[in-house]
């Protein structure tokens, strides 16, 4: 079993910055990807970011030069560093890890309002 612990949402004016953290535990072998989600309301899940195991990167259209996803393999979190924020970021931001099968975080709460 895996165990995924989001943290870092919160709210923000636009313009401002967030980091979210996901810290990860439990059978967390031969992880094929990490990343994240997010669901603003009455919206579809949409990807946002994830990262392989191997470093690589990719992020959706509408976050590409504000939002940065990182890891830490030595505390087994994944980060996603948010800049420039804007108010159709506000969502639900969830967490996810491909062992597989995948595996989903609570979700924290991002209000990107003034």
């Amino acid at each position: 079993q895996v165990q995924l612990v989001e943290s870092g949402g919160g709210l923000v004016q636009p313009g401002g910055s967030l980091r979210l953290s996901c810290a990860a535990s439990g059978n967390i072998f031969n992880i094929i990807a990490m990343g994240w989600y997010r669901q603003a309301a009455g919206k579809q899940r949409e990807l946002v970011a994830f990262i392989t195991r191997s470093g690589n990167t990719n992020y959706a259209d509408s976050v590409k030069g504000r939002f940065t996803i990182s890891r830490d393999n030595a505390k087994n979190t994944v980060y996603l560093q948010m800049n420039s924020l804007k108010p159709e970021d506000t969502a639900v931001y969830y967490c996810y890890l491909d062992r597989p099968p995948r595996y989903w975080g609570q979700g924290t709460q991002v209000t990107v309002s003034s």
